[in-house]
């Protein structure tokens, strides 16, 4: 082989490495912007919801003018965006409220979603909306049979959260296989939510919207459920980061993490409580029979694509963000439930995902 050849194979060789890099540090780069603007926008609309709960303050507080004033220039920002976009909506705090907490479910959706599915507990989801369904309809009968003026929300966070614990305890205490307890309580709970609420109807005076609760619906998105909904996001990502390394661990090699004396049990319950937190904040956009799909979706699109665990934690709520603005405004301007909209925004990435992807099942990188 002559020396002009090995010179142009070297050259070649060189060459593919560094477009390699470049388009290697280029993919990078982009997921670093599109996380840090989700990042910045889910703050923008943290903000937003604690105005909107502030201005309610009482009247010896001092921050509920302040609140008012602030969240008023808000809605006159959206009436200019109303103007430049062609739109007739965001001059309204219902919407924000509604984008709001769809932003923020779509971050901590998939986030949890992601070690879910790595777990193949995708129906864990399903089972604790199921389960948050149960919850509604107990707060139902409480709310009327005590006069509490809470949110329906807040009881069916604790009912999910309870049924979450039992779950995991169900799971570890019986010698069934391992989806037979998640099928009884799926199935289980939800019966138990409907014969409530059909008795319910003629014990309680109040309206009960179960087409809301079921399907998603723009006018259940509280004061206090938004609230409840960013507190729980910013719980959520706090103990996400912070038990990370855990996480994955137990992800990966359970067996291993029990060997190297990690407390599994404990981690297992947190995931699935923090699971339940998400489905219930969820179930308010997505409604309870699509509220799984949130946690599902944007982590097998990331996966298609993903050459780490870590990527597809970006990506998949990159794909959920997406999915959920994209969703709302499909919903908003065709006059459709929101919760359809998005899971079907959501499939569309995910095909595209597939179309594009040279993948075929193989493993992820751990790290």
């Amino acid at each position: 082989m002559s020396l002009d050849t090995r010179s142009e194979e070297t050259i070649e060789r060189n060459t593919s490495r560094l477009a390699w890099f470049l388009g290697d540090t280029m993919r990078e780069r982009l997921e670093f912007v599109g996380i840090a603007a989700t990042g910045l926008f889910a703050v923008l609309m943290i903000g937003f919801v604690l105005l909107d709960w502030l201005r309610f303050a009482p009247e010896w507080a001092v921050v509920g003018p302040y609140a008012t004033l602030a969240f008023e220039q808000f809605l006159i920002v959206g009436a200019y965006m109303d103007v430049y976009l062609g739109t007739s909506v965001l001059r309204y705090a219902f919407i924000w409220r509604m984008i709001a907490t769809g932003v923020l479910i779509g971050i901590v959706a998939p986030l949890v979603g992601t070690y879910l599915v790595h777990r193949q507990m995708a129906l864990i989801g399903e089972t604790l909306a199921h389960t948050a369904f149960a919850g509604v309809a107990i707060g139902v009968l409480f709310i009327a049979a005590t006069g509490w003026h809470g949110s329906l929300l807040f009881v069916a966070l604790v009912v999910s959260v309870l049924g979450a614990i039992g779950l995991q305890r169900l799971t570890e205490r019986t010698n069934s296989y391992g989806d037979v307890p998640i099928a009884i309580i799926l199935s289980g709970s939800f019966a138990v939510g409907t014969l409530l609420i059909s008795w319910g109807r003629d014990f309680a005076a109040m309206a009960i919207d179960i087409e809301g609760f079921l399907f998603g619906n723009l006018s259940i998105v509280t004061i206090e459920g938004a609230l409840m909904v960013a507190l729980l996001t910013v719980a959520v990502v706090a103990v996400v980061a912070v038990t990370y390394k855990q996480l994955l661990f137990i992800t990966f090699d359970e067996q291993a993490a029990r060997v190297a004396r990690l407390n599994v049990d404990r981690y297992n319950t947190l995931l699935i409580v923090m699971t339940a937190v998400v489905v219930v904040g969820a179930m308010q956009i997505l409604g309870v029979i699509l509220v799984a799909a949130m946690l599902v979706i944007p982590v097998a699109t990331a996966s298609q694509v993903a050459r780490s665990f870590r990527e597809t934690l970006y990506l998949s709520i990159l794909v959920g963000q997406i999915a959920v603005l994209g969703g709302l405004a499909f919903a908003i301007s065709a006059d459709l439930p929101p919760g359809g909209s998005i899971v079907v925004v959501a499939i569309v990435f995910y095909l595209f995902a597939i179309a594009v992807s040279d993948r075929s099942g193989s493993a992820i990188s751990m790290h």
